[in-house]
Parts: structure tokens; C-alpha cells; sequence
């Protein structure tokens, strides 16, 4: 027995893709009886189908579904593998793929790219935006070396991701000229629901964390006049800047609104059976990584350097 070739698995993967000879062929950039003969070769070697020719149409058959996931997996590992050899230059060539939420990429994590480019020039570095679930499924599945989120990590993930607090931020009450709580610059707890709210969206990981302060003060989220949601930290900021509802948004996207006096933080006492505390909202910063996939050099690198930062502070 031959036994199968990664360009078999690379050419079967595209046909399985495009469920379309041609069209294989077209991507991989090879001639379509080249496509056939493999998978001609494979079939023959292992006396299953792989597809099933339907007129001029063809459909994956179980042999090929059960190939299909195996095969992804290998050419994964294959290409992980790969990059893992080249690095074994002294970092000098190689790329670095991350995942961030939002609040975190924008305002948080530049910095720290910034320094990890300066000692390692030649290190390209991906990194992808989104909110923290989508961050979290794109870690588990392998998008991202490593994801970097300010909120939770959903249950049903936790076996799979290895999450780690590398930095923090609070997350304030803020307001614009308009409010009347501008000019106030404190509440009571019980206030919060006396006023317009605008939000993120489920899924935001500064969406979780104010849930879970509200909660812990013993107000539920119902309680609270939402009155817009959106997907975008910098959406809120603007919507209250110009109307008269109130944000949670994290010091870090607001530092300068705050300084130039557009928008005002406004603190909220715990009143609560007297106590007369601030009540504020911190919130971890958590890298991920996958349990079980291979972890290049690059991403244990930038990972050390995430987590001496954070010791130095």
C-alpha cells in the first residue's frame, strides 16, 4: 500500500469544498484529470466512496465526511508544524495570530504589540477584532493562537480553553453635558434606574461585566430604561455624548472625552444598609489559549511577555 499524500488531502479537501472537480482544480492551480486521478487513487486504495457521481453533479458520501474532518485536522496540524520550523530562526521570520475583544484591541493591546514588534521585527502579527464570544469560539477552534477577551468564558468552552488574567481595567458610569447627573458627579445605587441607558450587546464582554455589578448591587438588568444596544463601545460613546442616557464603558475608551470635559465619570455610592462605599466595577483581562493544540514559539513568547507586563506593573 502507497498509503495517502498531504496533496491528496489538500486536493480531496478543495473538491469536498466546492463539491466541483473544476473548480478544485482552478483553486489549487492544477489540471482537473490531476484532481480526478486523486481522487480516483484514494477510492481505489482504501475501496471506499468518497463521493457519489450524480449526473454531472457529485455529493460527499460518509467515507468522505469521515475524511473530511480527519483530513482537516492533519493539514492543520501539518501547517502548525511548519510554522513551528521556521521558527527555529531566533524569531527571526514567522506570524502570530490573535483574537481580541474590542475594548481590549483598541485600547489595550497596541501597546503591547508595539513592544513585542520592536524586539522582534521580522514577527508579522495578525490580529482580528470582535466580541468576546466570538473570540472564544475562534481560540477553541483554532483561528487564533491566542485570544485575548474581557469577559467570561462560556462553560460549555472552559474544557477547552486555558484562560489566564494578564491585565484589568474598571468599567465606569459615565454621562454627557446633557444628563443631569453631569453637573451631580455622584449617585446612589438606587438612581441608576431613574435614568436612560444605552448598551452593548449580549455576547460584549463589557455587556457581562455590568450585568454581573448589577446584579452584585441587586438590581436586576429589566430594571434599567434601555433605550438603544449596540455592537460598538465607541456607537455608545458617541449616542450619549450627544443625548441624555447613561453608559458602563470601560476608563480606557472614555480617557479623553474625560479629560476634554465632553463626558463626566460619575461615581455611585454603595447606600446599601449604610455603608457609603464607591461602588466600582474592575474587570480582568484573560488570555486563552487552547488546551491541546500546538503552541508555537512565537505564541509562548508574546504569552511571557503578556504576563511579565502585568508582574512589572
Amino acid at each position: 500500500m502507497a498509503g495517502m499524500t498531504l496533496e491528496q488531502l489538500k486536493i480531496f479537501i478543495a473538491v469536498a469544498q466546492h463539491l466541483h472537480f473544476t473548480r478544485a482544480a482552478e483553486e489549487l492551480y492544477i489540471t482537473q484529470p490531476a484532481v480526478s486521478a486523486a481522487i480516483h487513487n484514494l477510492e481505489q486504495e482504501y475501496g471506499v466512496k468518497l463521493f457519489h457521481r450524480i449526473g454531472r453533479h457529485i455529493e460527499i458520501a460518509e467515507a468522505g465526511k469521515l475524511l473530511q474532518v480527519e483530513a482537516r485536522k492533519i493539514l492543520d496540524q501539518v501547517s502548525l508544524t511548519e510554522r513551528g520550523l521556521r521558527e527555529l530562526n531566533n524569531l527571526q521570520r514567522g506570524e502570530l495570530k490573535l483574537g481580541s475583544s474590542l475594548t481590549i484591541g483598541n485600547y489595550w493591546l497596541p501597546s503591547k504589540i508595539s513592544e513585542f514588534k520592536s524586539r522582534y521585527p521580522g514577527i508579522q502579527i495578525d490580529c482580528s477584532l470582535a466580541n468576546t464570544e466570538e473570540i472564544c469560539v475562534g481560540t477553541a477552534t483554532g483561528q487564533f493562537d491566542l485570544g485575548l477577551v474581557e469577559g467570561d468564558v462560556k462553560p460549555a468552552l472552559q474544557n477547552t480553553l486555558e484562560y489566564e488574567i494578564v491585565g484589568s481595567d474598571r468599567l465606569q458610569i459615565v454621562v454627557g453635558q446633557k444628563h443631569p447627573w453631569f453637573e451631580w458627579g455622584e449617585i446612589d445605587l438606587s438612581q441608576l434606574t431613574q435614568t436612560l441607558w444605552v448598551m452593548r450587546e449580549p455576547g460584549s464582554g463589557t455587556q457581562q461585566r455590568f450585568e454581573e455589578a448589577l446584579q452584585n448591587w441587586g438590581i436586576n438588568l429589566s430594571e434599567l430604561n434601555v433605550i438603544l444596544v449596540f455592537n460598538s463601545g465607541e456607537m455608545t460613546k458617541a449616542a450619549i455624548e450627544d443625548g441624555v442616557g447613561a453608559i458602563g464603558i470601560s476608563e480606557l475608551m472614555v480617557k479623553k472625552e474625560i479629560q476634554l470635559g465632553t463626558l463626566r465619570t460619575i461615581r455611585v455610592i454603595d447606600n446599601r444598609e449604610g455603608k457609603g462605599a464607591i461602588a466600582e466595577i474592575v474587570r480582568p483581562f484573560f488570555k486563552l489559549k487552547h488546551r491541546q493544540r500546538f503552541q508555537t514559539a512565537l505564541s509562548k513568547v508574546f504569552e511571557q511577555m503578556l504576563i511579565s507586563s502585568m508582574l512589572n506593573k
